[in-house]
């Protein structure tokens, strides 16, 4: 029986940003979760995109350009604002963007809690002023990434949701009390709470059920560097693997490869596809995962319980995801074709090895680590009547 079936449905308000594919799709995995609590009333707005679109497209071509362009920049100005508090000049200021969108959607929405998957905190900075704290919602932050920036740190923010428990640790040594932290994972969708090989799924995608299969994830916007050379040495340097390479939404790189590899002689065993909705099939069946170090992504493999090869990885949060991974035994970081290529052959060819890998994966998946635990606690503080103290 849903949760909240005999009491008026709290009405919660998921706030997320566009850059990337991961804010977005905690929010829809959240939604989805408070959903089968019993829970029809969740309203997803991505505040920057609605209070400033001009200055949301920019940034984010700012931030996709900077996989291909500007990587140190933008490692740059990760790390300079890393430690800023949310009351610094630019921290007031970061805090301060959409708030007049925000006060407009609670007087229109009047939701019951508010949930962030980006740190834009325009209604947690609202809330420590004295006119706006009592007729403002409570509002969660959903950490997702494996490192803290401090723009997620926030004295108005009422209760954190974070992947790991360094990062709840962490948070306490920043004031924030235990009891607001719940370690919860980041959200996934739906697929990802029993990821378990089907032989039908082969079938679907065009796989060789016989072949071990390496998952190769050029991101949502395809913007891994050295695709081609990656493909072709793994092709030619291992006649027994099979690569599943997923372009995610370029198409224009879908198109090259394809046409690059028309001819070759392993083709055969490469495998193109572009945005797959139900990734958590594909990892089903796959032997390692070459990615892009973005948070959901790199727990969808851990969920999957997939060895982690990281290439390249962007200075800022992506490498800092890839660094505390690899410091767990569960990640390889690469940085050139030719050592890529040999680290994932050399699992791929040594049983021992992989069963290693997968064993350091499993020991980072957590019992109850899904939207659905998520979903649960904020029903169970707004069901209960609880409203958490905003001091940290």
């Amino acid at each position: 029986m849903a949760m909240f079936t005999r009491y008026r449905q709290p009405k919660l308000l998921i706030l997320y940003a566009s850059y990337g594919e991961g804010h977005v799709q905690a929010a829809r995995a959240i939604r989805d979760a408070l959903e089968e609590q019993g829970n029809y009333r969740t309203v997803l707005i991505d505040l920057m995109a609605e209070s400033h679109p001009w200055l949301n497209e920019m940034t984010r071509k700012f931030y996709l350009k900077s996989y291909t362009s500007m990587p140190a920049l933008y490692g740059w100005m990760y790390d300079v604002t890393r430690p800023m508090k949310h009351n610094s000049l630019f921290g007031g200021f970061l805090h301060s963007i959409g708030r007049d969108k925000i006060k407009r959607l609670i007087a229109e929405e009047q939701p019951d809690a508010v949930i962030h998957t980006f740190p834009l905190f325009a209604l947690p900075a609202l809330k420590q002023k004295p006119r706006y704290r009592a007729s403002n919602p409570p509002s969660y932050a959903v950490i997702t990434d494996f490192d803290l920036h401090r723009r997620w740190v926030h004295p108005g923010i009422d209760r954190y949701y974070v992947p790991t428990d360094d990062l709840k640790q962490e948070l306490g040594s920043l004031g924030i009390r235990p009891s607001r932290v719940q370690v919860s994972g980041i959200p996934l969708k739906r697929g990802f709470r029993s990821v378990a090989p089907d032989i039908s799924l082969y079938r679907k995608f065009g796989l060789d059920a016989e072949r071990p299969t390496i998952l190769l994830m050029a991101g949502a916007h395809g913007v891994m560097p050295d695709i081609a050379k990656l493909c072709a040495g793994l092709l030619e340097q291992h006649d027994g693997v099979q690569i599943a390479l997923v372009c995610g939404r370029n198409r224009k790189l879908q198109q090259q490869i394809a046409s690059r590899f028309k001819q070759h002689p392993h083709a055969d065993r490469l495998r193109l596809f572009g945005f797959v909705e139900q990734i958590h099939e594909l990892m089903s069946l796959s032997t390692c995962l070459v990615t892009k170090p973005g948070g959901v992504t790199l727990s969808e493999a851990i969920a999957a319980g997939l060895p982690i090869f990281i290439y390249r990885p962007v200075p800022g949060q992506e490498k800092q995801n890839a660094v505390y991974l690899q410091s767990k035994g569960a990640a390889v970081i690469c940085y050139k074709p030719a050592e890529l290529i040999a680290s994932l052959l050399g699992v791929i060819n040594d049983p021992e090895r992989l069963m290693n890998s997968r064993a350091c994966i499993n020991r980072l998946q957590l019992s109850d680590a899904s939207a659905d635990s998520i979903a649960r606690d904020i029903l169970t503080q707004l069901g209960a009547g609880q409203t958490l103290s905003s001091a940290p």
